[in-house]
């Protein structure tokens, strides 16, 4: 898994064929996209950067609005871990590199079907993070994303994530 798409509650079929559709269209002849065990999110195994693609989504969405109706965020993930505190700190760890020692952060959890703690998980993370946070004006966004005993981490710059529900609306301003 290395890319999360949000969608509506039992419209995962419709947003798996939508962002491999897309995928495809950037290049990507081998995309696989499956429900996963919660509802309305979808996972992606794509063989293209999932950064890059994201980036190329926002601006396909910029473009043309009216042709993504089913997918609302496009989560790139840098590292798929089991869902176990030790293993979601390590990974982290490896991918908090190139913040700078003034560069504020913040974390987000979204947490599916497990018992781990998101006060844990975020108190656990702080610990090995010695920046600033701000959760308001933040540099880095440390994203984890709990689905059941599988978990992806990434480390992203605020405009990492890609909500066409937001970038419609602000393009209509």
């Amino acid at each position: 898994m290395n890319l999360i798409v949000t969608c509506s509650r039992h419209l995962e079929e419709e947003a798996s064929d939508e962002i491999s559709n897309i995928l495809q269209t950037l290049g990507d002849d081998e995309v696989k996209a499956k429900s996963s065990d919660f509802s309305g999110i979808v996972i992606v195994d794509t063989s293209l950067d999932p950064f890059e693609a994201v980036g190329k989504i926002r601006t396909k969405i910029l473009d043309e609005p009216w042709s993504v109706r089913y997918c609302h965020r496009f989560i790139p993930i840098q590292e798929s871990t089991k869902t176990t505190l030790g293993a979601i700190v390590e990974s982290v760890q490896r991918h908090i590199g190139n913040m700078q020692s003034d560069d504020s952060y913040r974390i987000t959890i979204e947490k599916r079907g497990s018992e781990l703690s998101s006060k844990e998980i975020i108190d656990s993370i702080a610990e090995i993070v010695e920046n600033k946070v701000s959760l308001e004006k933040y540099d880095w966004n440390i994203i984890v994303e709990v689905l059941g005993n599988m978990t992806g981490v990434s480390v992203l710059k605020e405009q990492g994530i890609v909500s066409t529900l937001k970038l419609k609306r602000d393009s209509m301003e």
